[in-house]
């Protein structure tokens, strides 16, 4: 990643993540969510383990370490993507993304609690107006005469996602300060992640059953490899490359870009208070995820959430 200029090493990260929530929506009609989300993750985990053993990162962890890794992998990648999936069956793809903002708010009060993390006042403010926001657009959708029973079903979703992701979140920033390394953590992640999904689909009954519709197919590999493996490599090179704070204005463009593909794509036709709620979340993520000048490192840390 080191030939890519900075501008494209951004480009690449909110292109690809901007797009992943809409990529999803190809996978959850006419077959099971539980199937696509445990596919895609052993898919994606493999790659990321064969590209850390490409590298030379070493991948011996001991069984506590895995036990760990199973926890995160459970939360941050299975479970909550489930409902990720099943949300997207309720609303569009764009305001699942804008939900997802409200993630770093919880894990960040979670780090705070729990490992003593600072949280600034600025920090706490953006959290604040990120939530706000989605809370304007979830009520407009759900208010209005038509479809207003799948919109309160893709709110619950939402915010069952992003619940379990919190978990995962903090499981995960508890698991780097053990001393394992990110991407080691992330393909473990992925395949434990995996495997709930898997028993998910099996204990509902759906099975895990591999459909024969290009467009799944299509979007999958674009799920696994590019919005997994490609973007995260690109990230945590521009991260290395400018520090933190500005590489988290990824996080900032991604919900906005995911509700302009919407708009584009899904036939999505927002209105006035729906944009406004979507210029407070994305106030509220600049807030959050743009430190100040003095560099002060985000209380979640990592990388924003994708799709």
């Amino acid at each position: 990643m080191s030939r890519f200029k900075t501008w494209q090493l951004f480009a690449i990260c909110v292109v690809v993540w901007g797009t992943t929530w809409h990529a999803i929506t190809y996978q959850v009609f006419d077959f099971s969510a539980e199937s696509g989300v445990a596919v895609r993750f052993a898919l994606a985990g493999l790659a990321v383990l064969a590209f850390c053993r490409w590298r030379g990162v070493p991948l011996g962890r001991s069984l506590a370490d895995h036990g760990a890794l199973a926890l995160q992998g459970v939360f941050l990648y299975g479970v909550s993507y489930v409902c990720v999936y099943h949300a997207e069956r309720f609303v569009p793809s764009g305001l699942v993304a804008v939900g997802y903002s409200a993630s770093p708010l919880l894990s960040g009060i979670g780090a705070a609690l729990l490992f003593g993390a600072a949280l600034s006042r600025r920090f706490i403010l953006g959290g604040v107006l990120g939530v706000c926001g989605v809370v304007v657009i979830f009520w407009t959708e759900i208010t209005r005469a038509s479809g207003s029973d799948r919109a309160a079903l893709g709110a619950l979703f939402t915010v069952a996602s992003v619940l379990l992701s919190a978990v995962g979140s903090l499981v995960a920033s508890r698991n780097r300060k053990r001393g394992i390394a990110l991407l080691p953590a992330m393909g473990f992640g992925m395949l434990y992640g995996s495997i709930a999904a898997a028993i998910v689909a099996l204990a509902t009954g759906r099975g895990v059953a591999l459909p024969s519709a290009p467009s799944w197919w299509l979007s999958l590999a674009y799920l696994a490899f590019a919005g997994s493996v490609l973007t995260f490599a690109c990230f945590l090179t521009l991260q290395d490359r400018v520090g933190v704070g500005a590489a988290g204005t990824v996080g900032v463009m991604t919900p906005l870009l995911a509700l302009v593909v919407s708009i584009a794509f899904e036939g999505f036709r927002p209105d006035v208070l729906t944009a406004a709620g979507a210029a407070l979340t994305v106030a509220g993520n600049a807030l959050m995820l743009i430190p100040a000048r003095s560099g002060r490192r985000p209380a979640q840390g990592g990388a924003p959430e994708a799709g």
